[in-house]
């Protein structure tokens, strides 16, 4: 995943101590109810669309812009699906992130899916019956997308 020069800013002088970061995910459905994922280049699995707003810029339409610049698929937000933590994440130079992930539920408005940028090694739409291995941290987010449920977050944080 490309960093963000924002980050390799704040990076230069925080060194590789543990970042909290905004990121934004999409569950992309067609008219067919296939889901659209990209195979990312840094661990070569299949994900959802997902990425890090900009300074400033609000969380819908980051994840709009994520995915069009990831796959090439223009999008509209139809409703935000979760909020949640994930776990610290190391990657390879030792820099470490947490990351407070703001999905939504996206329906396609044109657009031809296909890698189109350095992030992704493969782009496709997945039927739900034949999802390529995911995390479960992906599968809940596409369910929780399908269901009519409210806006899932965490009921046991302190209020």
């Amino acid at each position: 995943m490309s960093t963000p020069d924002f980050i390799r800013e704040i990076r230069a002088t925080a060194g590789h101590q543990l970042l909290w970061l905004p990121g934004v995910s999409a569950v992309v459905l067609d008219d067919e109810g296939r889901v659209l994922l990209g195979q990312r280049a840094d661990n070569h699995r299949w994900a959802l669309i997902s990425g890090i707003p900009d300074p400033g810029e609000q969380p819908a339409a980051a994840v709009v812009r994520e995915v069009e610049e990831e796959t090439g698929v223009r999008v509209a937000v139809e409703r935000l699906v979760s909020v949640r933590s994930g776990r610290p994440v190391t990657y390879p130079n030792g820099d470490v992130c947490q990351f407070m992930d703001l999905c939504f539920r996206c329906r396609v408005l044109g657009g031809e899916a296909r890698v189109n940028d350095d992030e992704s090694l493969a782009v496709g739409w997945f039927s739900l019956d034949e999802l390529p291995e995911m995390t479960e941290f992906h599968h809940f987010r596409i369910k929780q997308a399908l269901s009519d449920e409210p806006t899932w977050f965490d009921p046991t944080a302190p209020q």
